[in-house]
């Protein structure tokens, strides 16, 4: 799989960490962005509610990917089951219909431990 566009993604519900190669043909896998997705505030009805964690979840997923262009492969890992909504999300979005994606659970870990893990998965 070398020189391909691959990427790992920590997540959970509100915080996402993608680590990958700057580029292709680059030697080292590093964190390239921090993305932290927003909190639904109270809602007067479940319905608005449901509404609003639907919409922000969406634009999390969407500041997810916009750091994924060209993806091959992504490997996709964290806690609870938003990996499982992220990767449905993913195969629903045309640009990523061919990317090959894979899941794991895993606990937060600090950056130098992700980078490892994913240089693991990534090669």
């Amino acid at each position: 799989m070398t020189n391909q566009k691959q990427f790992g993604v920590w997540m959970d519900t509100q915080a996402a960490i993608i680590v990958g190669k700057e580029q292709p043909e680059a030697e080292t896998i590093t964190v390239l962005a921090t993305i932290n997705g927003e909190k639904v505030s109270p809602k007067p009805s479940e319905k608005a509610e449901h509404n609003e964690k639907r919409a922000l979840q969406a634009k999390f997923f969407k500041e997810i990917t916009a750091h994924l262009q060209n993806a091959t492969y992504i490997h996709v890992t964290g806690t609870g089951q938003v990996q499982e909504q992220f990767i449905h999300y993913l195969a629903e979005t045309a640009q990523f219909k061919n990317t090959k994606t894979d899941e794991s659970t895993s606990n937060k870990m600090s950056d130098d431990r992700l980078v490892e893990f994913m240089a693991a998965k990534l090669n």
